[in-house]
Formats: structure tokens, C-alpha cells, sequence
């Protein structure tokens, strides 16, 4: 799995000690400096079946002082995912994903759904 995080995130901390308690091996990425390719995302987007706007961070200060909350539910995939790419504070943290699983933010509930499995 591959597990995209802010260092300093409590949400992220939680889900790691999670990941750790339940012995799931992962790959820390640090979002600050590398997020997912600018494909990736395309992929991501078109295939998750998920709102794009659950991919974005939309508490941090990046989507406010860029107003992607008016931006965002008129974006295509191509634009959301050069977002996206291009600037980790704008993603919703944990990214957790393998070839086959992906799981947004951090809710004990769907770790357990998805990576206890």
C-alpha cells in the first residue's frame, strides 16, 4: 500500500498507529513532497466512483485562498488532477491505495473495511 500523509497530521499519525496495530504493511510518501502523478489521479478520478471534490482537502488554507469550493464542482478530471499532482495541501489526508483499494481520510471503520481484509 501506498500511504500519502502529511508528517505532521494527527489524522494521518492515527491512521498510521492503526495501520501498525494491525500489522499492514505500508509505504509512507510524504504528500508535501510527492503526490500521486498527474495519471495517477486521472485514474483515480475517472475510476473511484467517488465525488471528485472528496479528494480535496477542503478545510486547508490552499482550497480556501484559492476558492476551490466554487472551482472544484465545475472542474474536469484533467483539471482536478493538476490540482491534485501539483500541490499535496490540497489533497484529503491519508491517501491510502494499492492496485485495487483506495480509502480517503482516515474513519477506523473503513480501515477495517477495506485493509483488514
Amino acid at each position: 500500500m501506498d500511504f500519502y500523509c502529511h508528517p505532521r497530521c494527527s489524522t494521518c499519525k492515527k491512521a498510521q498507529k492503526w495501520l501498525e496495530k494491525w500489522e499492514i504493511p505500508y509505504t509512507f510518501i510524504n504528500l508535501l513532497e510527492t503526490s500521486p502523478s498527474k495519471e495517477t489521479w486521472i485514474k483515480l478520478l475517472s475510476e473511484s466512483g467517488r465525488p471528485v471534490k472528496s479528494f480535496f482537502n477542503t478545510s486547508g488554507n490552499v482550497y480556501r485562498e484559492n476558492n476551490l469550493k466554487e472551482k472544484v464542482p465545475e472542474m474536469s478530471i484533467e483539471e482536478a488532477a493538476e490540482w491534485l499532482s501539483s500541490n499535496g495541501m490540497v489533497v484529503k489526508r491519508p491517501l491510502a491505495l494499492n492496485e485495487d483499494k483506495l480509502t480517503v481520510g482516515f474513519k477506523e471503520e473503513t480501515y477495517a473495511d477495506v485493509w483488514a481484509k
